[in-house]
């Protein structure tokens, strides 16, 4: 009930939300979890760096970034048999406890002296492991709970927590690094996804029907002979599988953005670290705004607002390629996360729509490994590239690419449209 007064705040598309009591009790417990990862964006490679043997705190930074998210791939394609039955809560569940167990495992083994490179990679790597089943069973979860036409609204409000982390998670952990250490910082980060693992595990009180439904979709017969994991389904539905397709490829040219523009505010600008903290903030700022309006974005067509969010992202990219002054690529990318803002919502939903009930989980925990592996291929990439064109060049090329990409999905939606029959 402490949330219904905050709920005047919001605009009128959000507020029906919050007379869904699993929703209201789970939503804070989300927020703290995305709050937590994004302490953690900075205390993971901070931690990674005091721990690192001298001349060797490159590896071992990137072996740290690696390790708290690629796992989770691996998880999605190797325990699909024994998880994708699974109640949309109790994953969400499972995945918040395996986190704060190993998680908190780092703290303690910091505390003891312990805390080897090695160590410390592998606690990262075993509570990312469920990181796609998790992010799975959140949006099934969300889908389970609330009516159909209040699942974008309900995508929109998710996503913009995980928009607004970027901003808090970092600022909040750099305060906090003035009396604690980052091992610490990660232990608070364990602590927010124990506090998402009970309120996930809660949800099934006072909403019996509700979490029997949920069971009994979970564990409803599916097409095992023809279908047998969720790439298997995606390749049968078209629309979704060009909508996973369309994301692989905008994260993947995502990827160089993270690598060039530290380069291109160091080399080109020579500026500090200042700068490119306003660049992210206002992007972030950006991204929350336009997330929240997603939800006002329901009676519009999905695939052409998609692409609408893919063009404009690539076209905010291409003044960093000119020789502007820096007020007006600060505007670009904040305007770029407010085009990007309603992206991640209005992909979820396609899914939540599109997808049969007992293979929504499935479907999303595959989604999400296939994801898992893009901006990091990007970011690989991202390095080479640099060196070839140079920073500025890289953020540029970037958006024109991605404009090509969003022709591209243009073209083979309408080709895909008219042959189809009927």
């Amino acid at each position: 009930m402490a949330l219904l007064p905050l709920t005047r705040l919001l605009p009128p598309t959000y507020r029906p939300l919050f007379a869904h009591a699993r929703f209201r009790r789970l939503l804070p417990a989300l927020v703290a979890s995305d709050v937590g990862d994004g302490m953690s964006v900075v205390a993971v490679a901070w931690l990674a760096v005091l721990i690192a043997p001298a001349g060797q705190s490159g590896p071992v930074v990137g072996a740290a970034v690696a390790a708290y998210a690629l796992p989770g791939a691996a998880g999605a394609l190797l325990l699909g048999r024994r998880l994708r039955r699974l109640p949309a809560r109790r994953l969400l569940a499972l995945d918040g406890w395996l986190r704060a167990v190993l998680l908190g495992g780092v703290p303690v083994a910091w505390a003891a002296g312990v805390l080897s490179p090695v160590l410390y990679v592998v606690l990262l790597a075993g509570s990312s492991v469920l990181h796609a089943w998790g992010s799975a069973g959140k949006y099934t979860l969300l889908a389970r709970i609330l009516p159909s036409e209040r699942r974008l609204a309900a995508n929109a409000l998710v996503s913009a927590s995980g928009s607004a982390s970027v901003i808090v998670g970092p600022a909040l952990a750099g305060f906090l690094a003035t009396g604690i250490g980052p091992a610490w910082i990660i232990g608070i980060d364990a602590l927010s996804f124990a506090v998402l693992a009970f309120q996930a595990g809660r949800l099934g009180d006072g909403g019996h029907d509700a979490a029997a439904k949920e069971a009994a979709v979970s564990a409803a017969p599916v097409d095992t002979g023809r279908s047998a994991a969720g790439f298997s389904l995606l390749r049968r539905q078209p629309e979704l599988l060009g909508v996973l397709a369309l994301t692989w490829f905008f994260n993947l040219l995502y990827g160089p953005v993270e690598v060039a523009l530290p380069l291109h505010v160091t080399d080109d600008l020579h500026a500090d670290a200042g700068l490119l903290g306003l660049y992210w903030t206002l992007f972030g700022a950006g991204a929350v705004v336009g997330g929240l309006t997603a939800g006002a974005l329901r009676r519009l067509p999905l695939w052409p607002v998609i692409l609408g969010v893919v063009a404009g992202w690539g076209l905010m990219l291409l003044p960093f390629g000119l020789d502007v002054p820096v007020v007006v690529t600060l505007g670009c990318f904040a305007l770029g996360g407010a085009i990007y803002g309603p992206f991640p919502a209005l992909s979820y939903t396609l899914f939540q729509d599109r997808t049969p009930a007992a293979w929504l989980t499935t479907v999303l925990a595959a989604r999400s490994a296939a994801l898992l592996t893009a901006a990091p291929v990007g970011t690989a990439l991202g390095g080479p590239l640099v060196a070839a064109l140079g920073a500025r060049q890289v953020l540029a090329v970037s958006g024109a690419v991605t404009l090509v990409l969003a022709a591209a999905a243009l073209v083979a939606r309408l080709w895909g449209g008219r042959r189809a029959p009927g």
